[in-house]
C-alpha cells in the first residue's frame, strides 16, 4: 500500500507542484486539504477542488475553521486591541495557526504517514506550519519540497507541463492573501524601504465619496449589533462591517516588523473591518475601564499579539492571557458611533450605561462635586512630596 500524505493545498503554483511531485516522484497517495478561515468564496473553493483532482489528488477536502478562528483567536484580539507594532491586526499570521491545526488534525483522523506544505524557507509561515505540526503530531513526518529543493517558478511550471498538467499560472503583480481578519498584499514595493504600494494594488477600491455613520454595539466586548441590526453570529457581524467600511478604502497601511527567523519584513495590508472594530472597541474601553485595567490590558494584549504572530499559540500562557482579557470585558458594553469618509474614519463617541465619565463626582475641566478646593490643595502638596524630597537633596549637594 502507498503511504498517505496530507498536503495543505491552496491551488497555487507551489502546492500544485507538490501534488504532482509527491505522487509521481515520491509515490504517495496525496490527500489535499484547504483550511478556510474566511478568505475563500464558494466558487474559489470549487476551483481549488477541481484543480486538486486534475493534478491527481486521491481525495480533496475543504475544512471550514472560520468560526473556530473567531472563537479562539479573533475574539481575544479584539478584547486585547491587538495591533502588531501599533499597526497590523495580525491578519494572515494568526490564520496560519488555525489552518495548520486543521490540517494536522485531519492528517491524524485519516491515519496519514506524512503532512506537507508549500512554504519557502524565507518567511514566517514555514515556522508556523512546522511548529504546529510538530507539537500536535510529532509522530507524523513533515515534507516541504518547495523549501528543501529551493525551486524556481519556471522549474515548477515546466515540471507540471512535463507531467501532463497545463494551467495558466499567471504571475500576479501582487501577492494577495485574504481572510476574515484582513488581507495582506506583497509586491515589488514592499521589498524596498523607501516605497509603498500604489492604489491599484489594493483589492478593495474606493466606491464611496460621501460620508456615512456606522454604529457598532458591543456586549461584554463582543460585537452585538451593526447599525442596529443584531448578530448572534459574530463572523457575520464582522463580514457586515467589512462590507460597509471597505467601500471607503480605509484600513490600509504598511506593516514593518521582525520576522520569526530574524530578518526585517514589510507587507502591505487592508483591514477595514478589523481596524475600525479594534479602535471602536478601544474607545469604548477608555470610557468603561479603570486606568489600571487599561494599562495591564495593553501589556498583555501586546504579548498576546506577539506570541500569536510568532507561532506560540499553543503555549499555555496564551490561555492564561485569554482568561484575563475575557474577565476585563464585564463592563465593555455600549454603542460606538463612527463616521466613515473616503480613506479615513472618525470615532465620534460612545453611549454606555457603564460610562465612567457619567459618574456624579465631577466634570473634567468644569466643576468638582466630590471634593473642596482645600482638598485639592492638600492632595497636590502630598502628591508633590517625592519630587520635593529629591530636588531638596540635590540642592544640598550642589546639583
Amino acid at each position: 500500500m502507498k503511504k498517505k500524505v496530507v498536503l495543505a493545498f491552496s491551488g497555487g503554483l507551489d502546492t500544485s507542484f507538490c501534488v504532482k511531485y509527491l505522487s509521481e516522484e515520491k509515490g504517495y497517495d496525496v490527500y489535499t486539504a484547504v483550511a478556510n478561515t474566511g478568505g475563500f468564496s464558494t466558487e474559489e473553493l470549487k476551483n481549488i477542488e477541481k484543480r486538486a483532482y486534475d493534478l491527481g489528488a486521491v481525495k480533496h477536502i475543504a475544512l471550514d475553521v472560520t468560526q473556530e478562528y473567531y472563537e479562539k483567536s479573533i475574539k481575544y484580539m479584539i478584547f486585547g486591541n491587538v495591533l502588531r507594532n501599533g499597526t497590523y491586526p495580525i491578519s494572515v499570521s494568526s490564520e496560519r495557526i488555525f489552518q495548520a491545526m486543521a490540517i494536522i488534525n485531519y492528517a491524524k483522523e485519516i491515519g496519514a504517514d506524512a503532512v506537507a506544505h508549500g512554504s519557502t524557507g524565507a518567511g514566517n509561515d514555514q515556522v508556523r506550519f512546522d511548529l504546529t505540526f510538530d507539537v500536535l503530531a510529532p509522530e507524523i513526518e513533515v515534507i516541504t519540497p518547495t523549501r528543501d529543493m529551493i525551486l524556481t517558478r519556471e522549474y515548477e511550471i515546466n515540471y507540471l507541463k512535463e507531467h501532463g498538467y497545463e494551467a495558466d499560472f499567471v504571475k500576479m503583480e501582487y501577492s494577495i492573501n485574504k481572510g476574515l481578519w484582513g488581507t495582506s498584499i506583497g509586491g515589488k514595493e514592499t521589498l524596498k524601504s523607501e516605497q509603498t504600494l500604489p492604489e491599484k494594488a489594493y483589492p478593495s477600491q474606493l466606491q464611496e465619496n460621501g460620508q456615512e455613520t456606522l454604529t457598532i454595539d458591543f456586549e461584554q466586548g463582543e460585537i452585538a449589533a451593526v447599525n442596529g441590526e443584531r448578530f448572534a453570529n459574530k463572523v457575520k457581524a464582522i463580514q457586515k462591517i467589512e462590507a460597509i467600511t471597505s467601500r471607503y478604502a480605509i484600513g490600509r497601511d504598511m506593516h514593518i516588523g521582525d520576522t520569526i527567523i530574524g530578518i526585517k519584513g514589510r507587507v502591505g495590508f487592508e483591514a477595514a473591518a478589523p481596524i475600525v472594530i479594534i479602535n471602536a472597541h478601544k474607545m469604548l474601553e477608555k470610557h468603561t475601564l479603570t486606568k489600571w485595567q487599561q494599562y495591564w490590558k495593553e501589556q498583555l494584549g501586546n504579548w498576546y499579539g506577539m506570541f500569536l504572530h510568532e507561532a506560540q499559540y499553543l503555549d499555555p500562557v496564551m490561555r492564561d492571557i485569554e482568561a484575563f482579557l475575557s474577565n476585563s470585558q464585564d463592563n465593555v458594553t455600549g454603542r460606538v458611533i463612527i463616521e466613515l469618509h473616503p480613506y479615513r474614519y472618525v470615532l465620534v463617541g460612545i453611549e454606555s450605561d457603564f460610562d465612567l465619565m457619567k459618574a456624579d463626582f465631577g466634570e473634567y475641566g468644569e466643576v468638582n462635586k466630590a471634593w473642596t478646593s482645600d482638598d485639592a490643595k492638600g492632595f497636590t502638596k502630598i502628591y508633590a512630596m517625592t519630587n520635593k524630597i529629591f530636588h531638596s537633596v540635590q540642592k544640598k549637594n550642589g546639583k
